[in-house]
């Protein structure tokens, strides 16, 4: 029995840390985005824009990589005595917002501002459940 506890909270941690690891690269590529977004902002140019389009699908694929971990982690958590899942607030939506287009630069930075606040979320609340987790070994 002990074993068999040990190893579902075991396999609970590397899904966390998987899908810190998604959340981790999704946020650093939310920053770039965010970077070149502000820079065509403020006047870029076209060139500064291609380069902002083509540095979203990098936080797009992340997040749908971070989603899917999460998925894992919350199916791999209900195995662990204590817990029925987790419910990262948030962030199982905001992927969402790179699929509806870009009308307006400003608007593209704010919802890239607010992904990176549900991603650092998110970082958090796993964080926590992964720590809780490592107390129970």
């Amino acid at each position: 029995m002990y074993d068999m506890r040990t190893r579902e909270i075991q396999e609970a941690i590397e899904a966390a840390d998987e899908a810190l690891n998604h959340l981790e690269r999704a946020k650093r590529s939310l920053s770039s985005a965010s970077g070149w977004g502000l820079f065509d902002t403020l006047g870029g140019g076209f060139i500064s824009g291609l380069i902002k389009h083509g540095k979203m699908s990098d936080p797009e694929y992340e997040i749908n990589e971070a989603k899917k971990a999460l998925s894992r982690f919350s199916k791999e958590l209900r195995d662990v005595d204590g817990y029925s899942s987790v419910h990262i607030n948030g962030f199982l939506t905001f992927g969402d917002l790179f699929c509806d287009g870009f009308l307006m630069d400003v608007l593209v930075q704010s919802q890239i501002g607010k992904a990176k606040r549900e991603c650092e979320n998110a970082i958090s609340q796993v964080t926590k459940i992964r720590n809780d987790l490592k107390k129970m070994l």
